[in-house]
């Protein structure tokens, strides 16, 4: 025989003979698989047998065939000497409790209705999905019997794996016990293995800014999410967390023993109670990346109804900030929004004096203010216009349940939760019981600072926006201005705080124009750090007066991540679209056969134009135009476009 050829086939062999064993490993009687109603994702689980008496949980997921996670792990890590001394177990076995779970039983079902959010990104929300639970308990013989009662038998476990179109997610549920099971989970071993060669748009903290960066060498960092991924053969891949409501944040860090691998890895243990489930883990998968924007109301569809029996109060709506905090002000500030087609005034930090002292008192103005709050508040009231104000958490500790009758009484439409913490099991039910109660006294909230939503707001529709996002108050560059479509904002509305006059401002006016359209908040702060006198009448800002805040209808129509975006959202019969690019210039197409059919329309059009002899240098164009024709959009560099179509009779 050719040495050539056998040296070919040993090799083969050495290559070949560990992925038969491996594949032997695998406890074929626990493979269930679950495909999307579409068919183009399936999820498949195992049980592997990774030692002699040691079983651990994978799974893997594909995309029309195209591997997107494959074998990673599964599981909850538990550590408690309460659960110790009820079950008999040694403390090891309770810390990798889900190694070494039995497979009990399957279940199976299917959803398929349709849904009308108080408001949204889109009128309706269709909630489809297949669904299959994997129930477990401990295996029996295995040390834990007394009289021959196993009393591990009274210990379970559910999966529970969702596959829609849009995208697939699991969790990890606890059923209710006879004694009220008490846990203590000290993390997750919850992975996501990506093929080697993918990329990650990474972000250590939910204010900073990202940098595209392979899976390695990270050491201790880790990334916030969600967490964008470019896949080598081009897929696009989003791992994003939904229904966070009493758990702690979990975050991305690599694997110290396996290449290309992400652990979830939670800011600090759990204290629980069954019945219980943990939070959804969510894998979106987009052939272009905008596949990833148009399929975001799976986070919403991934927590409870409203619980809101009246929702007629939640009024979304543009904001503009009051910083200077004296009642003649204030007042020109309610004139200027009543002027401009905006629909609130937020009074920001500083009214009710030192915020950050333990002995703040947010019931009370700081005697260094002029300020008469009911007052502007009918002032306001008389203008159509909502007034709002800023509380830092260390009053809404203290305060809460004085503060919320308080400023019902004196006629507030919202709060803005200033510097919350967030991380821990403590704070993030905190949080979201303050939400709650401001439901039952009819504010809004807009949460600034570090928190980043799961889709809370279905349930509690009063919770508007947050921030949890680079935007205007660090003066972003454009590039990271067309990263946030793709990552930030898949979790859901984000309170980037427009700027459009400043000077610190890396971007042009149109850009910012078409970041109304672009950035969704139904609390949309706009005008940020710029005073009612800086407007002169600058025809372009008609585009901020019409755009609403929330939307009938919304389509990400083209873009790729970190280079531009195109988005458009419908309200009524007008359409309005933002084009942004980074900071190197862009020619776009845009066909706008998003528009109705046979229908003729009058476009508005706002460009950049540095040979107008304007201190905006923004040029406005009207003309007529019918649905599906093409408009050449020559973007300059930090630039964009903004457009209104308004349909002609």
């Amino acid at each position: 025989m050719n040495v050539n050829r056998m040296k070919k086939r040993i090799l083969l062999l050495l290559l070949v003979i560990p992925a038969l064993l491996k594949a032997q490993d695998v406890m074929t009687g626990t493979r269930q698989e679950l495909t999307s109603p579409d068919g183009a994702y399936r999820f498949t689980f195992y049980q592997r047998a990774v030692g002699e008496d040691n079983v651990q949980m994978y799974y893997t997921l594909t995309y029309k065939n195209r591997p997107v996670i494959e074998e990673s792990k599964l599981g909850v890590l538990i550590e408690n000497q309460l659960f110790e001394s009820a079950l008999g177990i040694p403390n090891d076995t309770c810390h990798f409790w889900c190694e070494n779970l039995k497979l009990t039983g399957t279940e199976r079902r299917k959803a398929d209705e349709t849904w009308k959010p108080v408001y949204g990104e889109r009128a309706e929300i269709r909630d489809c999905y297949n669904e299959m639970t994997l129930k477990f308990k401990k295996g029996e013989g295995d040390g834990a019997q007394e009289g021959g009662y196993d009393k591990r038998k009274n210990y379970f476990m559910n999966i529970i794996v969702r596959a829609y179109d849009e995208g697939v997610a699991f969790r990890y549920h606890f059923p209710e016990t006879t004694n009220g099971l008490f846990l203590h989970i000290i993390g997750e071993q919850t992975s996501f293995t990506m093929p080697q060669g993918t990329m990650a748009y990474y972000e250590r903290w939910a204010q900073g800014p990202y940098a595209l960066r392979p899976l390695e060498g990270w050491g201790k960092e880790e990334s916030e999410r969600p967490l964008t991924l470019k896949l080598p053969d081009g897929l696009s891949v989003a791992l994003l967390e939904a229904e966070m409501v009493d758990y702690v944040r979990g975050k991305f860090r690599l694997s110290a023993e396996k290449p290309s691998t992400l652990e979830t890895s939670l800011y600090s243990s759990v204290d629980i109670i069954s019945s219980y489930s943990t939070p959804w883990r969510v894998i979106m998968v987009g052939e272009r990346p905008v596949d990833l924007i148009n399929n975001n109301d799976i986070v919403l569809n991934l927590n409870p109804a409203c619980k809101l029996a009246d929702t007629s109060w939640i009024k979304p709506g543009k904001v503009f900030r009051s910083g200077d905090l004296k009642q003649d002000r204030v007042k020109a500030a309610i004139d200027f929004a009543a002027e401009r087609g905006i629909r609130y005034v937020h009074m920001d930090a500083g009214w009710y004096g030192p915020e950050m002292k333990v002995s703040s008192d947010a019931t009370t103005v700081s005697p260094d203010k002029d300020l008469d709050i009911p007052a502007l508040c009918q002032y306001a009231e008389s203008k159509g216009i909502g007034l709002m104000v800023y509380v830092n958490q260390r009053a809404l500790v203290q305060q809460l349940d004085t503060l919320l009758p308080l400023y019902k009484k004196w006629g507030l439409k919202g709060i803005k939760f200033g510097f919350v913490q967030i991380g821990n099991q403590r704070w993030s039910t905190w949080l979201h019981d303050a939400v709650r109660k401001c439901g039952e006294y009819g504010l809004m909230v807009d949460i600034h600072d570090e928190y980043r939503p799961t889709g809370f707001s279905r349930t509690y529709p009063n919770l508007m926006t947050q921030e949890g996002i680079r935007g205007n108050e660090e003066m972003p560059d454009a590039t990271h201005n067309t990263v946030l479509p793709y990552t930030r904002f898949l979790a859901g509305a984000a309170d980037y705080t427009l700027c459009y006059f400043n000077g610190r401002v890396k971007n042009t006016k149109a850009h910012q124009l078409a970041m109304a359209a672009v950035y969704y908040s139904p609390l949309q702060f706009m005008f940020w750090y710029d005073r009612p006198e800086f407007y002169k009448g600058e025809e372009e800002l008609e585009f901020w007066k019409a755009i609403p805040s929330v939307w009938d209808d919304s389509r990400a129509l083209d873009g790729e991540i970190g280079e531009y975006i195109v988005q458009a959202r419908c309200s009524g019969n007008d359409w309005f679209v933002g084009a942004m690019t980074n900071t190197e210039a862009r020619t776009i197409v845009l066909t706008t056969d998003f528009l109705e059919p046979g229908k003729k329309y009058l476009l508005h059009l706002y460009e950049d134009d540095d040979k107008l002899n304007t201190r905006t240098k923004v040029r406005s164009t009207h003309k007529k135009i019918k649905a599906g024709d093409k408009l050449t959009l020559k973007l300059k560099a930090s630039g964009g476009a903004a457009l209104h179509f308004t349909p002609l009779k």
